[in-house]
This record gives structure tokens, sequence and C-alpha cells, in this order.
């Protein structure tokens, strides 16, 4: 075979082999075997991140120790007044619910001074509360009464409170439900507060069976016939649940001298935090069925 004829084959021979090296590459990723692409491939496919659960918003509770400054409320036995031993227990309540972290607390008056009832409401509605809890300690003529018990509004005292804030005078700033009244004709004014009204008289009263219950447990002594209804000024937001707490008697011997003991009210504390935990939990539950 001629030379030149011996040098062309070899050349065309060496570019079939070029050619098939260049295919093999091809195939695999550059610089690497195909068993080392499948491996870097696995590799790169992990498992998928779970989304970031976003963090409950504390529900915000708005505690009110009852009287204050020029009102000292009722006077036990021992002279104790009424103002200063809620406002103590207040402020162990606003501990106990602090301490966890779910809740934010205000009180609707931060040392001796008085603050008018509806004035307490109001800061509630104000500041966008999820619950308000007043707290008091009663007085009797029998000074064997003794014992807690809970109010929420009664539905007399609901329909009063509905017609006066629909009325045209008392409306003027109102907001209920995210929409406001001055602008809303009499009737529709009326039926907007009449159902908000009623819908927070039923998570007040679920509120009040939660206490009584939990109260029950934690063993605190309480008052027959224990949920109560009236028509307490501080009960009367259209949008806040609410429930009043007479935590015992002054005028009872005994009920004064606990009532001014930490330990006791430490307790009265843990067991408040415990019915709005079972409060709350108990309207998660409704929510997620």
């Amino acid at each position: 075979m001629p030379d030149f004829r011996r040098r062309e084959l070899l050349a065309v021979l060496a570019g079939l082999t070029a050619f098939g090296l260049g295919m093999a590459e091809a195939w695999a990723a550059p610089g690497k075997s195909t068993k080392s692409k499948r491996q870097a491939t696995r590799k790169s496919v992990g498992k998928p991140t779970p989304p970031t659960l976003a963090k409950p918003k504390p529900k915000l509770i708005v505690l009110d120790p009852g009287h204050g400054g020029r009102d000292p409320g009722a006077l036990g036995a021992r002279g104790t007044q009424e103002k200063k031993v809620v406002f103590t227990i207040a402020m162990e309540v606003q501990r106990e619910l602090q301490a966890g972290g779910r809740y934010r607390v205000l009180l609707t008056r931060s040392g001796d001074s008085y603050v008018a009832l509806r004035e307490r409401v109001a800061r509630a509605q104000a500041a966008k509360a999820d619950l308000f809890l007043s707290l008091h300690a009663d007085s009797h003529d029998n000074p064997d009464v003794r014992g807690a018990s809970v109010y929420t509004l009664s539905e007399e005292a609901s329909d009063r409170e509905a017609a006066a804030l629909a009325a045209r005078e008392n409306r003027a700033d109102a907001v209920v439900s995210g929409m406001r009244l001055a602008d809303k004709p009499d009737n529709v004014a009326q039926t907007l507060v009449a159902m908000s009204q009623r819908g927070t008289v039923n998570e007040s009263r679920r509120l009040a069976e939660t206490i009584v219950a939990t109260f029950a447990k934690n063993g605190v002594r309480l008052l027959p016939r224990t949920h109560r209804q009236a028509g307490f000024a501080v009960l009367t937001s259209p949008e806040v649940p609410a429930a009043l707490v007479e935590l015992g008697y002054l005028s009872n011997p005994q009920d004064e001298k606990l009532l001014t003991v930490r330990q006791h009210q430490i307790s009265l504390a843990r067991a408040l935090r415990a019915s709005v935990d079972a409060y709350f939990g108990a309207a998660s539950a409704t929510r997620k069925a």
C-alpha cells in the first residue's frame, strides 16, 4: 500500500477513535464518570425543607383590678381594702400569664388610681383585647358567706347596652365588627350591635364556666350557684369576652385572711392562668374540628 494511502487511512482511523471517545465523554459529565454523575444527582436531590410555621401571636388579656384611688371598694373586718388586695392578685395573675410567652397582659390601672368603669371597658376595646377579667373581693351582710363566684352580663343588660350603643348620640366613634356605626341607619346599627353583643355574651359564658370548673379542680372554695349574671358596667363591651371574678368575701374572716396570704394569692393566680389556658385551648380545638 502506498505510503500516502497508509497515512490517509491512519488519519481516518485516528479521527474515528477521537470521535468515539468524544461521544463517550458527552454521555458522561465532563471530567466525571457516568457513575459519578448519578451519585452527584442523588446527592443534589435532598429532602424538601419543611415550611417554617409562624409563631402564634400572643393573646392580649386585660386585667381589671376593681376600684382604686378614692374608691376603696369593700372593707374587711380587719380593715383589708378591696382595692389593694385585688391589685396585688392582679399583679400575680399578670406574672403567671406572661411567664409562658403565650399572652400579653395589660392592667386597667397601674397603681392606686381611680378609673371610671366605662373607661376600663374603653381601654380594653381600644387595645383590641382578646379577653377581659375584672377582679373583685365582695362583702356581705352575713359574715358566714364565703367563696368565689363569676359574673357575666345578663340578657336584659345586654339588650339595654346594645340599644344604648346603637343610639345615635352614642355611636359617633363606635366601631363594631370592624364597621363604624356613625353612618349606619338606626335599625342597621341596632342589628350589628345586637349580633356582636350576643356572640360576646355566649363567649363570656363559656369563659365563666371554664373558670368555675378550673377553680373547683384547683380546690378554690366556691359559692353555690357559682356562675351568676348581672348588669355590671365593666362587662358591657360588645366585642371582648368578659367575666367579673369575685375572689372571696372580705366580710368573712376566713376569706379575708386567705386573700391577704401570698401563697393563696399565688394559688388564685395560677387557677386563673389555667382557666385562660383552658378557654383558649377549647376555642382552638373547636376551630380545628
